[in-house]
């Protein structure tokens, strides 16, 4: 029986844990040579390479720091000289902007630097590397960015991270509406609470999961494979006809609150 993703390459930033690796795995399970990028702990996307590998996938590992101005470019330096190790052509099918930071810092002791790194990440590295990535992007692919349901319901001691999520819902709908000529659908996805080591602060304890779960319609605590499912769709035939969206993917959490 054949992949829906067979055939396709896709670039995953920040695939080397937490959701973005969730994703890497599972658009290797549907048949997609996937990159996986890193932006400090290498060894963490080995592992997440080797774990796709060992299951019958195709994968490569790229780093690139995405606080850096240039990022996009060094990025897809990476990914042109590892993608040609592992049988590329520089082309892809898929972006997933993925990578972003999420400090837990309260509204009034968030210095400029804290915000400058936030923007950096969460804002200006998926406009670049999504910039950038039209110049390899086959017709007919996909771009996927992840969101969050902050972007929406204000979260306490995320008042800076909140702010840069809106910009990528926005980012979304102009890049489907430019992009609809080469048949490219853009689509993002907003996380509610995932458990992973981001949300290690109000996960992992009783009193804290219930106090997650007190506000989600949905009754347990959401894992990267819940969020990395919704990506494999939207970058898969089935999806043909979105566009433009954010798709929330949180439990029901805003519908209770």
């Amino acid at each position: 029986m054949s992949k829906p993703l067979e055939g396709k390459v896709a670039l995953v930033t920040g695939g080397s844990r937490g959701i973005g690796r969730a994703i890497a795995q599972k658009l290797a399970e549907d048949g997609a040579t996937v990159a996986v990028h890193y932006g400090r702990n290498g060894k963490s996307a080995e592992e997440a390479v080797a774990a796709i590998k060992a299951k019958g996938g195709k994968a490569f590992a790229i780093g690139a720091d995405l606080t850096a101005k240039d990022a996009a470019q060094k990025l897809f330096a990476a990914f042109d000289a590892e993608g040609k190790k592992a049988g590329g052509n520089g082309k892809f099918d898929i972006l997933v902007n993925n990578a972003g930071i999420a400090p837990l810092v309260g509204f009034a002791e968030t210095t400029e630097a804290q915000l400058d790194e936030l923007l950096a990440v969460n804002v200006r590295a998926p406009f670049f590397i999504a910039q950038e990535a039209l110049k390899r992007l086959n017709d007919g692919g996909r771009i996927v960015n992840l969101s969050s349901v902050v972007a929406r319901l204000p979260a306490k001691g995320l008042a800076a991270y909140s702010l840069t999520k809106p910009a990528i819902d926005s980012l979304t709908k102009s890049l489907a509406f430019d992009l609809g000529t080469r048949n490219i659908n853009v689509n993002a996805v907003a996380p509610g609470v995932i458990q992973t080591d981001m949300t290690a602060a109000f996960t992992g304890s009783k009193e804290a999961d219930e106090g997650v779960m007190s506000g989600q319609a949905l009754k347990r605590i959401g894992q990267g494979d819940d969020i990395a499912d919704v990506v494999a769709f939207l970058a898969g035939p089935g999806a043909r006809w979105i566009t433009g969206q954010t798709i929330e993917v949180s439990g029901g959490t805003t519908i209770t609150l």
